[in-house]
């Protein structure tokens, strides 16, 4: 049983939270939405709510915590919510970002911590909503290897590909690089149907094709059927955030002096596409857009 601190109650984040209570870790949680907290901790029992909201928990809040787990949707909210808890964290403690974040910044942010005695690690997810609800999420951790070999039965708890990347800031690295190729496919996939349509080919019969050929990839395996042709368009994944994520692989490679063309391109179109759709819309619903466009 470790103590652990949770802040960021969203759609990833409750499922999440859930797996850690259920394997019987102490939970104090947190998040921006004062009663998405209430209702957390009203459904599972012995989990306490830290007294701050969108700021930063009061002191003692997570001062017995061993681990302080963050998922939020990026590092302006990370660097807001985090930095100030340095002075409330005890040393040793470990922090396991598991936000979309810049991996740059998450390096600073490791970098002011460590000035506490605190150890960062970042931790970002792949899978969706699915995969947090059964525990089964891809996990890519960068940081140090003695923490990171502390916190892995918590984060056996939460997914089952769990792979060390490299030093600190490298998972946020490859999960931006994960999700520029993940949205690359979409746009692909979603440009082959809308052609392939005109041309009198039922958009079923393109995706199954295309799932048995060499074209297949995640799209056509797990969103076109379930989210796109049957306009459901929910999958739990905002288009701001695979704008926000593409972005950060763009300008990644710019950093590595790599120009990415695809990656610049992909990025302009999602985030055309986020500014179109208004900020609720499900990555999925690209598809749409491609198709007015």
């Amino acid at each position: 049983m470790t103590r652990i601190g949770f802040i960021g109650l969203g759609m990833m984040g409750t499922p999440m939270a859930h797996l850690l209570h259920a394997a019987g870790h102490e939970l104090v949680v947190q998040d921006a939405r004062p009663e998405v907290a209430a209702a957390f901790a009203d459904a599972h029992p012995g989990v306490r709510i830290a007294s701050g909201a969108g700021a930063p928990g009061a002191p003692g809040d997570y001062a017995d915590c061993d681990v302080l787990i963050t998922m939020l949707p990026n590092s302006d909210i990370v660097d807001a919510v985090v930095g100030p808890l340095a002075s409330q964290l005890k040393r040793g403690a470990v922090v396991v970002e598991m936000s979309s974040a810049d991996p740059n910044r998450t390096r600073a942010l490791a970098e002011r911590l460590a000035g506490a005695g605190v150890t960062l690690i970042d931790a970002p997810v792949s899978g969706g909503v699915k995969k947090a609800v059964a525990g089964t999420l891809a996990i890519m951790v960068g940081g140090d290897v003695p923490a990171f070999e502390r916190v892995r039965p918590v984060l056996e708890t939460l997914g089952k590909a769990i792979t060390h990347v490299g030093p600190v800031g490298a998972g946020h690295a490859l999960k931006a690089l994960n999700n520029y190729v993940s949205a690359a496919a979409l746009i692909a996939t979603a440009e082959a149907i809308h052609v392939g349509e005109a041309f009198g080919i039922a958009p079923a019969t393109i995706v199954d094709v295309i799932q048995a050929s060499t074209g297949r990839n995640n799209t056509t395996e797990n969103k076109a059927h379930q989210f796109m042709l049957n306009g459901a368009f929910n999958s739990g994944f905002s288009l701001a955030l695979q704008a926000k994520d593409v972005g950060i692989a763009a300008s990644l490679g710019r950093a590595m002096g790599l120009p990415m063309a695809l990656a610049q391109d992909v990025y302009a179109m999602t985030a055309e596409a986020s500014e179109s759709l208004g900020a609720g819309a499900d990555h999925t619903e690209l598809y749409r857009f491609v198709g007015r466009t």
